[in-house]
C-alpha cells in the first residue's frame, strides 16, 4: 500500500471522533486538578483550609493560560478549578473540541507543575453557551459554588482542629444550610465575611488597557500609546463585571428567545455528544 494511501486510510480513524463547536457564540473551558485531594492532603505540606502557596501557583497557571495563544477575555479560578471565557471571535484550530482540550490541559499541567515545583495534571472540558446571560449564570453558579464550598471547608476543619474525626465532621455538617455554618463559625470565633476574598469566592483575571509612554522611532519624540496587562481581582460583582467585559454581546435575552437557545443547545447535544455516566469527583 502506498503510504499516501495508507495515510488517508489510517486518519478517518484519528479524524472520526473531531468535533468542531461552530453552533455557539460562546465558550468557556474549565479546567480541573486531577487528584489534587490526595496531592494536597498527602504528597505536599499545605495550610488548611487553604494556602497562599497553591493559590499563588493556581494565579501563575491562570495567568499562564489568559496569554497562551488563545483570545481568552475573562478567567474565574478557586480553588483547584479554572474557567476560561473564550472571545467570541477567536476561531484556534476552527474551534476543533480536541485541540482546545488537549493544548489547553497541557499547559495548565506543565505551569502549575513548574509553579509548584512537583508533578500535577490538569483536565479540561468545553462548555459552549448560546447567549451572554448564560455566561453570566456560568460565572455566577461557579461564584456560588466556590462560596458553599469554602464555607464548608472552614468549618471541616474547624472541627477537625477540635479533633473531630473526619467522617464526624462531615455528619455534622450534613444539612446544615449556610446560615448554620456562618453562626457555628461565629461561635467559633470566625468571621467568614472578613476572610480574604480568594479564599471566599475565588479570584477574577481579565486584561485591562493602560497607558504606556513610547518613543517614536523616526523623530525621537515621546508618545503616549497603551498597552494590555493582566489585571487580578478577588472583589467580585460577578454579573454586572462580565456584561461589560464581554464586548459587542447583546443584551440579555427575551425569555421565549432564551428557551429557543435552550431547546437548541440540548438538541445538538443530542445529536452530537454520546451519552456518559459518572460523577465528579469529591475533594
Amino acid at each position: 500500500m502506498k503510504f499516501e494511501d495508507l495515510d488517508a486510510h489510517m486518519r478517518q480513524f484519528e479524524l472520526s471522533l473531531d468535533r468542531h463547536i461552530t453552533d455557539f457564540k460562546f465558550i468557556v473551558a474549565r479546567l480541573d486538578g486531577r487528584g489534587f485531594t490526595k496531592l494536597t492532603k498527602e504528597k505536599l505540606d499545605f495550610d488548611r483550609p487553604f494556602d497562599c502557596r497553591f493559590h499563588d501557583a493556581m494565579l501563575k497557571t491562570s495567568q499562564h493560560l489568559m496569554d497562551v495563544g488563545f483570545r481568552i477575555k475573562l478567567c474565574y479560578t478557586q480553588s483547584d478549578e479554572i474557567s476560561l471565557l473564550f472571545d467570541q471571535d477567536d476561531n484556534s484550530f476552527n474551534r476543533k473540541e480536541r485541540k482546545l482540550i488537549s493544548i489547553l490541559a497541557g499547559e495548565a499541567s506543565s505551569a502549575f507543575s513548574l509553579a509548584i515545583n512537583y508533578s500535577a495534571a490538569f483536565d479540561c472540558r468545553l462548555c459552549p453557551l448560546p447567549n451572554l446571560q448564560d455566561v453570566i449564570d456560568y460565572f455566577c453558579w461557579r461564584f456560588e459554588d466556590a462560596r458553599r464550598n469554602s464555607l464548608s471547608a472552614y468549618c471541616y476543619w474547624q472541627l477537625r482542629k477540635q479533633g473531630v474525626s473526619p467522617r464526624e465532621a462531615d455528619r455534622q455538617l450534613s444539612g446544615l444550610s449556610m446560615t448554620d455554618k456562618r453562626i457555628f463559625l461565629a461561635r467559633a470565633g470566625i468571621d467568614f465575611e472578613a476572610q480574604d476574598g480568594w479564599k471566599r469566592h475565588g479570584t477574577l483575571i481579565k486584561w485591562e488597557t493602560v497607558p504606556h509612554a513610547g518613543v517614536n522611532p523616526m523623530t525621537g519624540h515621546e508618545i503616549m500609546t497603551t498597552r494590555q496587562r493582566i489585571h487580578q481581582s478577588s472583589e467580585i460583582g460577578v454579573g454586572d463585571q462580565l456584561a461589560k467585559l464581554v464586548k459587542g454581546a447583546p443584551g440579555a435575552a427575551s425569555a421565549q428567545h432564551k428557551q429557543d437557545c435552550v431547546h437548541r443547545f440540548a438538541h445538538v447535544c443530542l445529536a452530537r455528544t454520546p451519552a456518559r455516566r459518572g460523577r465528579r469527583n469529591q475533594r
